[in-house]
């Protein structure tokens, strides 16, 4: 029998009214298939594990990502797949931390929740729950299907790195910007193969040694040589430059000034788009070509959360600064596109 386990770690899909007070409180997912009947026709076996206390995903950090990560490791062998309850807000920063943190995966590791408690009459949990069961459990050939980190919400499967959370108010509230759907659920599941990982070779090997040590410089017109610095000088080993377009910046001197002496001290800058669709090309135009002299490193067509969570797995193998440098350009859980 196909087995998946059930991580809650916490977040709107597992919320119920209480009767006494009508607030929204989690329900035991121990008795989930109370609360889920239709996960009786499954011929799975579910398992589930519960975060206690269970948490609002603004709490997460790396320390967290660090405990769902070596979960997963060490019950590898005895699961077919894995599902994820979590809250969206900050679901596909934990979808982008796991998928380097997890390298090797063969086996699906699927992310969901819900924009409405699983206890509300409208609500997207169940199905949201039932179908990315579905997907954890699918294989062909007696191999998973889908061997990378997905988030499933609303009727598609995303890569997880690939992944932003765009709409608090619908129940579509996720998108791919820069890379296809991996599934679609309509009347039938439709697999888009040609766009889900290839299966490694290498055995599972579990990553959770993060440094966190990151600044945020995005750029606005009239931005101050004050607000810069406060990121340039300060002790961060490593800044993602948030730019106009693809990859553009202001040429005053002054600023490139700043940046160039925050690459002399150690630090490595990443540069990626306020856009939400498209690549950054550095040294296209003249206001990038100075970045990409300088040793500005190329983000490509990177989501925020990926560029956050690559950055901190790169920093925290320990490796000489040229070879974090030429990670980070590189597409490892095909996270990146280059070409």
């Amino acid at each position: 029998m196909t087995k998946v386990l059930i991580i809650y770690t916490g977040g709107t899909i597992g919320m119920v009214n209480d009767p006494t007070n009508g607030m929204l409180v989690p329900f035991n997912f121990e008795q989930i298939k109370e609360n889920v009947p239709e996960l009786n026709r499954l011929d799975y076996q579910l398992d589930v594990h519960s975060f206690n206390p269970v948490l609002d995903s603004s709490n997460m950090d790396p320390e967290i990502w660090k405990t769902l990560a070596d979960l997963i490791y060490n019950k590898y062998d005895q699961y077919d797949g894995f599902v994820i309850l979590h809250g969206s807000d900050t679901m596909a920063f934990t979808a982008s931390a796991l998928s380097f943190m997890l390298e090797n995966l063969d086996k699906p590791v699927v992310l969901t929740g819900s924009q409405l408690p699983i206890g509300e009459i409208r609500t997207d949990a169940k199905e949201n729950l039932i179908t990315a069961l579905e997907i954890a459990a699918t294989k062909e050939g007696g191999k998973a299907l889908f061997p990378e980190v997905c988030i499933y919400f609303d009727a598609q499967l995303f890569r997880g790195n690939r992944s932003i959370k765009y709409n608090s108010e619908k129940f579509e509230a996720f998108r791919s910007p820069n890379y296809p759907i991996l599934a679609e659920a309509g009347v039938h599941l439709q697999f888009y193969r040609n766009y889900v990982l290839k299966a490694p070779q290498g055995e599972l090997t579990l990553h959770t040694n993060f440094n966190s040590n990151i600044g945020v410089l995005k750029l606005y017109p009239g931005i101050t040589p004050q607000a810069v610095q406060a990121i340039t000088d300060s002790k961060v080993d490593a800044i993602i430059l948030e730019t106009f377009g693809s990859g553009n910046t202001t040429t005053a001197q002054w600023f490139l000034d700043s940046l160039r002496q925050a690459i002399l001290n150690g630090k490595i800058i990443i540069d990626i788009s306020q856009c939400k669709k498209g690549s950054v090309q550095l040294g296209r135009y003249e206001t990038s070509r100075e970045l990409l002299k300088m040793g500005v490193l190329s983000g490509y067509d990177l989501t925020f959360e990926a560029t956050v969570t690559k950055l901190m797995f790169v920093m925290g193998l320990g490796l000489p600064l040229e070879e974090s440098r030429r990670l980070m350009e590189e597409p490892l859980r095909g996270e990146l596109t280059k070409d």
